[in-house]
Parts: C-alpha cells; structure tokens; sequence
C-alpha cells in the first residue's frame, strides 16, 4: 500500500499508573534504571524488541499487562518511589547552578550539536562527538543549568550495522516514525506549532521543530521532511553526516541560521550561544545580521557583541577532519546574505580564509573561532595541537599563547556506570557521593571496597557482557543462515575466565584498530596459551564513505574468522549505546591505540575506568592526562615519529611486551583465595584517580566557571546603553588596526650575563606610539628556557611606564626575576590592550622590539 502517514495507538493505562505515559516522554529515565525497569519487568521480550523505548513499549504492550501491575502492590510501591524521585529531581530548587549563580538562574544557555547521543531508542549520533553532547545536557539537567539544546531529528538517523559473510559493512537506514520516539512537537509562546525557515539557492527551505525532554532541560530538533519542501529538501536532514558537499553545506545553513531563528520563535533569547564543533558556526553570521538590520548596529560593531557571548568547542585535531567549503559553493549559498551583513564579497570570504595547498577555503572552524570569545580543545594535548593548527588567524602570537584553551572532556556518570558498581558505591563511599561527582576525597572510599567484593561484581558484568554478546552473534549468524553447528559453537564462546580485552569505537584510519594484528605470531601466542590465554572483543562503525575505515572492519572479521584465532577474537556488529554499556562495564582490558597525537579527547576508556576496568592505551587524548603509572598501562612514548611505518612498528612492539610482560601477569597472578590482588589494586586505583577528574560533573562545571558565566557577564556589558560597549570596542579596534603600523618598539637589557638563581635583571624598552596612546598598549618581558634551540615554559611581566615624552615616546621598565636555573632567553613586545577584549591576544597584533 501507499502509506500516507502513520498513527501509534496507546492501549488504556490505567489511572494507578498512568504516569508512566509522562515519563517516557523525558529521558531522565535514560540514567535512571530503575525507572527504565518500570517497563522492562512487564515484558522482558517486548523491551527488547522495541529497543529499550517506553513510548514504543506503551503503544505495544498487551492491556492486561498493565492492568495486572495497577494491581500489583510490589510494583506499586515500585512505580510511587520512582515518581516520587522523579517528581523531586524536576521541582528541585537547590541545584548547583542555583546556589553558585541565583543571579542568573533565567539566563538561557543555548548549546548547538549537529548531533546528540542520548540513548540508544533515538538513533541521532554516530560516535563521542554525540554522546558527548548527550552527556553534557544530562548533566546540565543534574545541575540545574538554565540550558537548552539545538540540533537535528533526522528521520532515519544514523545507519544500523550489518556484517556480510565476507566481513562487509552493511549500512541499513530504518525511518524514524516520531510517533514512537519521546519527541513533541515544540510550540510557540501562543501554542502553534514551530515551522521555520532558511533560503537556499532558488529556493526556501522549511523545518519542523521537535522537542524531546531531557530531565530539566529541553533539546530543540529540526527536522526537514515538511511540506512544502521538495522531495530533495525533506531528505536533507534525512540522515547524520550523510550525502555530498552540497547537503553538507545545506545541513549546516538549517542547522546554524535556522536554529536561530528556531529559538527566537520559541521565545527564547540565550545569553551564551555554545556551538559544539564546527558544524553551527553560521549561528554567528545570523546573529550579526539580526543586530544589523534589527539595531541598526554596523558588522564590525555586531561581531563584537557576537563574540563577547559566543562559545566554541573544536574537537577535530585532523585538518582534514575540519568542514571547509569551496569559494565557489559560498558564493551560491551566500550572495544574497553578505549584502544583509554590510560586507563586500571579499570581506565575507575573508571571516573564514584558510588557505590550502589547493586553493583558498572558507573553514567553518576558522568562522567558529573568530565569532566566540572564548574556544576550548578537549584535552590538555588536544588545547596544545589546536594553538598549532590554528595559529595563522593569530599572524605574530607565539603558538603558545594562542587563545585556545582546554576543556578536557568527562562522562556522565550515571549513564555509564553499571548497576552492580553502583551499589558497591552506594555502600562504601560516602552517602552523598552522587552529589559530589567531581570531589576526589568521595572516592578515597573506593579503597574500603573489599577486593572480594569489587571482583564479584566485575565477575558478574562479564558474565552479563558474555550473554549479551552469544546473543548478539546468534543473531547475526541466523542472519547468515548459518546451520546448526555454527549456532552451537556461538554457546562455547568466550571463556568466563580468560582475560578478555575490549575495542569499540568508530572505525577511522587513525584510531589504527588492526595495530595489534602487525605480529600475528605473537597474536597466536597470546590468545591461545594454554595457561593464560587472552581473548578480545572488536566493535565500531565505520563511516558509509570512509572506504579505508571500513576495509579494517574487514580485515579485523576476517582474521577473527581463522581457525587459529576462531573465538578468541570476536567481532560484533551493531556497536551502539547499548553495546557499550555492556563493553565497557564487562571487559578486563580498555584498548586504544590511535595514532598520537590524533585522537582528540576520546570518553569510552573514562566509562570504561568508573566501571573498575583499566585502560591500555596510546598516551594520547585525555590518556595523557590521566595515566599515573598504577591505574592501567601506557603503550609507546609520548612523542611522534617521522614516518608511519616507523611509529606503527614502534606502537606495535611496545603494544606486545606491555601485553605479554605487564598485562597478561598482572591478571593471572593469584592468591590462595583465587583473587588476582595486583590487578583489583590496579581496578581500584582506576576508579579512584579517574572518576572524580573525568567525570561530566567537573567539565560542566568547568564550562559554567570559566565559559558560561563570564560569557553571561560579558554580554549584560554588550547589552547596556543600546551596545555603547560594542560601538566604542569595534571604533577602537579599527582605530587600534589602522595605527599599529606607526607603533615602534626599542628595547634594552642584559645580553649575555651570569646570574644567580633568583637575582633580577633590568629591562628598558622606548615605545613610539604615533597616534595610538598608552592606554591603548601593554608592554611585556617574555621570557622562557632555552631547550636545545625550542623556548619552554614561557612566561611574561607587564612592563611599567616611567614616563610619556612630548615626541610620543613612552619609556618602559620591568624587573624580572628568574623562576628556575638554566638558560634563559627574553624579548620585549606590544600587544593591543582594551577592557573588553574576550583575551589578551584577540587581536592578533604583536610588535617585538
């Protein structure tokens, strides 16, 4: 038939528990697992059939089902304390934010994702960048952040997961029938349901505004399968990541300028506009031609109040990873835009030049960052390669000082942590450690653990992650038509008492998955010694049109598939949410190994560590942070080779010996009792040094301290006296750039000289302003050591201003003391100074004497 639309219908619930209906349409049962067993204890079969949706459930769930548990007293006294708690959570008055900062408890913070990993029921995230984002507005609901969430709801999601005979990746794309998914249609402040719209070339383009709730916190979804789109636009925002260029430039315009103008037809007016990765950067551009044409302000003047409250999150340490268009595309998307700016065609390209062997681009990073005042990496390292990539849009900043800080990411942890750890804690950390997620003291308890115990319950998520995996495979193999044998050998896999090591994450070249197939000689080794085998467990996806990604699947099926390795490496398709709450709660072993210094931040090994399970690892990403020689293994150095043949062969023989001289001992060492000691030391030194520091507790609260509320701050600034800070910043700016080529710098100091460790040495510098005045300058001593030719541990002293001659000339003095022994070196330069500049080097002037 031709279906015309679709229509869910909920059986009668009955009054006693109707408020079960109102609780799947909010996520907050998503980390809440007693809510999630409200539904599964009525049809164990049925929950998993329908994916673990409650909206879904509801709607197939035989009447009498229901009507039994309304009568069921047992479940009752269930289902009150899960409202109870429930009810408590949404009416709480004394969240974090609301005692730290009550004066802006009603100041919207807006956060853009191009996609969001909530759960696995609603399939609209393809790897961490999203489950990052679902993590952080889950804990910006537990910490009661005035926040709300914009993105897409594409109809068909990100692809399901499918392996051929031949170990092929299969990309199967199934609707998403909103009436079965915990959304709603989003309204206006007098009811009507949300349609905005954006132009594209020839054409204007509409979406629908879904809202899905999550907690105390609203996520805003567009969605462009509307009439009166054309069958080409309904399908724009069909898929995550999926299409060409163009549908990638066209996602992104409905994801930026329509998701502005999504909230301002919601009524809401954010005081911090957070853009998670690249892909919203054009919110920028729509919010400075709103201040145009709506408050008659100039460009330069618009950017200023832009930034002062803009936010930006690069997560991409991959030059290739980062969306840049052709001059030529944003010529067609944008020709009739820039007009509405003020700008010429060549001062718009110009926000976004990034200039590549092949030509000039217009980088939506290189946008993001000069609309926000304040941009984070998500590591330290990851902080440290951003200075170095982006460093040409600062000309004259020592890299060092670019103004791109670090924000290492976090894990929420009541979605990843599993049930039996959990009431481990409840009872041996102290009664209110879920409050004080991020407070290292909380989990010094972890060491009152009793080894017995904390293996017991690392035992028991194994055996959980064995079943879940044979029945994975079962089905996979009935896919295949396999015949009876292969589904018996399926009953014989993994051994409960083998060391079993975990991959899973998304399969890109750089995370180098097949590293520890390099020896296979020394691969059958380890898995099939008699005494201590080792067996591992393989997961991810691959982009549908990263080829290369998707060869390593291939390739690491096929050799799971040899009779020598048949069932110690294993294989399992559909890697989601779900599949990794088993995975990195039910290994022995998180691996990663990608190439440094290439993996970003990464999360999956910061579950897998709050669950008891160690990391081996790359020093890469937040790795680098977190390892301290006793709470897991680190493979290879720190450092990064000249040739990737030399670094894979380095990395892989490294990956072996910490595997057979380290690992593979640890684990099998055990005491009268049949506990493995060294290793459940190990287990109990992960949770206690990675939970509190890597949790997304401390990095909302990061975010809030360091980003959120000085944006908020910044912005009332903006905002006083119809934008006089702005107009006076933009003036001042164009005067600043206008004059610094007068500006000259004259300097004088110790050339070579021997000092002691803490005696001082004078600086002079003479300054020219030409028609710049003192106010408008600061003067430093940058000073660092000498390392073989490389200046280290840089640091500066304001110069002070002894006198302001007739000619202009301005005299400096400074007196630096030296820190630390060794060779020191020093300069003297002028910068651009001015109150309401976001960071010292936002202008991206420097002048050395």
């Amino acid at each position: 038939m031709k279906i015309l639309g679709r229509v869910s219908i909920f059986p009668p619930i009955p009054a006693r528990i109707n408020r079960l209906y109102e609780l799947a349409y909010n996520l907050w049962w998503s980390w809440h697992p007693e809510a999630q067993e409200l539904y599964r204890e009525r049809d164990a079969d049925l929950w998993e059939h329908v994916g673990h949706n409650p909206v879904r459930f509801l709607s197939s769930i035989a009447p009498e089902r229901l009507e039994q548990a309304a009568e069921d007293p047992v479940y009752l006294r269930r289902y009150d304390a899960v409202m109870a708690a429930f009810d408590a959570y949404m009416r709480a008055e004394d969240t974090w934010f609301r005692r730290t900062y009550p004066q802006y408890a009603n100041r919207t913070i807006a956060y853009f994702s191009a996609e969001f990993g909530l759960h696995e029921a609603i399939p609209i995230y393809s790897g961490g960048l999203g489950v990052l984002a679902g993590d952080h507005c889950k804990e910006a609901s537990d910490l009661g952040l005035p926040f709300v969430g914009v993105g897409f709801l594409y109809p068909q999601g990100y692809f399901t997961q499918q392996i051929t005979r031949e170990g092929q990746q299969e990309a199967i794309y199934e609707k998403l029938h909103f009436a079965e998914v915990p959304a709603t249609a989003a309204v206006d402040p007098k009811g009507n349901e949300i349609l905005i719209a954006v132009d594209l070339p020839g054409r204007r383009v509409y979406a629908k505004v879904w809202k899905v709730q999550v907690g105390r916190i609203s996520l805003y979804l567009l969605d462009t399968d509307v009439e009166p789109n054309s069958q080409a636009d309904r399908v724009l925002a069909a898929r995550l990541y999926g299409g060409d260029v163009e549908m990638r430039i066209a996602q992104e315009i409905v994801l930026g300028i329509g998701g502005v103008r999504a909230l301002r037809a919601l009524g809401a007016d954010p005081l911090v506009w957070h853009m998670n990765e690249g892909h919203s950067a054009f919110i920028g551009l729509e919010r400075a031609r709103e201040l145009v044409a709506e408050r008659g302000l100039s460009f330069a003047e618009a950017r200023e109040v832009v930034a002062a409250n803009s936010v930006f999150t690069t997560h991409t340490p991959v030059a290739a990873g980062n969306d840049a268009f052709a001059f030529d595309l944003i010529d067609r998307y944008f020709s009739d835009y820039w007009p509405q700016l003020g700008l010429s065609r060549e001062e718009f390209l110009n926000l976004a030049r990034q200039d590549q062997p092949w030509g000039p681009s217009f980088s939506m990073t290189a946008l993001a960052l000069r609309f926000s005042g304040r941009s984070n990496g998500v590591s330290r390292l990851h902080g440290a390669v951003s200075r170095r990539m982006w460093a040409f849009l600062w000309p004259g900043v020592d890299v060092d000082e670019v103004p791109i800080t670090h924000i290492t990411n976090g894990v929420h942890t009541a979605t990843w942590l599993a049930p039996e750890l959990a009431a481990l804690y409840d009872h041996y950390l102290d009664a209110n450690w879920r409050e004080r997620l991020d407070d290292p003291a909380v989990w010094e308890g972890v060491m009152d653990i009793p080894d017995a115990e904390l293996w017991a319950a690392h035992q028991e998520r194994k055996r959980q992650l064995f079943a879940y995996a044979r029945n994975r495979l079962r089905r996979q193999r009935i896919r295949l038509g396999e015949g009876p044998q292969q589904l018996d050998e399926v009953d014989t896999m993994f051994d409960p008492n083998a060391l079993t090591i975990g991959f899973a994450r998304r399969f890109a070249t750089y995370k180098r998955a097949t590293l520890l197939f390099r020896d296979l000689d020394r691969l059958r080794a380890l898995v099939n010694h008699p005494e201590r085998p080792v067996q591992f467990i393989f997961a991810g996806k691959a982009h549908p049109a990263d080829e290369p990604g998707k060869a390593l699947i291939t390739q690491v099926y096929q050799i799971s598939q040899e009779e020598e390795f048949r069932g110690r490496i294993v294989f399992l398709e559909g890697y989601d949410m779900e599949m990794a709450r088993y995975l990195v709660s039910g290994c022995d072993v998180w691996l990663n190994t990608p190439i440094r210094p290439h993996e970003a931040s990464g999360t999956s090994g910061q579950k897998a560590a709050l669950n008891g399970v160690p990391n081996c690892s790359i020093l890469d990403g937040w790795w680098a942070e977190g390892f301290n020689g006793r709470n897991g293994w680190s493979i290879g150095e720190g450092r990064e080779y000249y040739d990737a043949a030399t670094r894979d062969a380095a990395d892989s023989r490294s990956l072996y010996s910490v595997l057979e001289q380290q690992v593979v001992p640890a684990y099998y060492a055990r005491d009268e009792q049949g506990l493995p000691r060294v290793w459940i030391s190990i287990m109990k030194e992960a949770i206690r040094s990675i939970a509190p520091s890597f949790n997304m507790s401390r990095m909302v609260k990061e975010y809030t301290n360091r980003f959120y509320v000085p944006a908020v701050q910044q912005a009332e600034r903006f905002d006083e006296e119809g934008y006089a800070l702005a107009r006076a910043l933009a003036a001042w700016k164009q005067h600043a750039i206008q004059n610094w080529p007068q500006l000259e710098v004259y300097a004088s100091g110790p050339r070579d000289r021997q000092l002691g460790l803490g005696e001082p040495f004078e600086v002079e510098a003479r300054v020219r302003l030409g028609a710049l005045r003192p106010e408008d300058i600061a003067v430093e001593v940058v000073y660092g050591r000498d390392d073989q030719g490389t200046v280290v541990d840089i640091a500066s002293v304001e110069m002070t201003r002894e006198r302001l001659d007739g000619d202009g000339t301005a005299l400096y003095r400074a007196r630096v003391v030296p820190p630390t022994n060794g060779l020191l070196v020093y300069g003297v330069r002028v910068r651009p100074t001015h109150p309401a500049l976001p960071n010292r080097y936002a202008m991206g002037l420097v002048r050395w004497a």
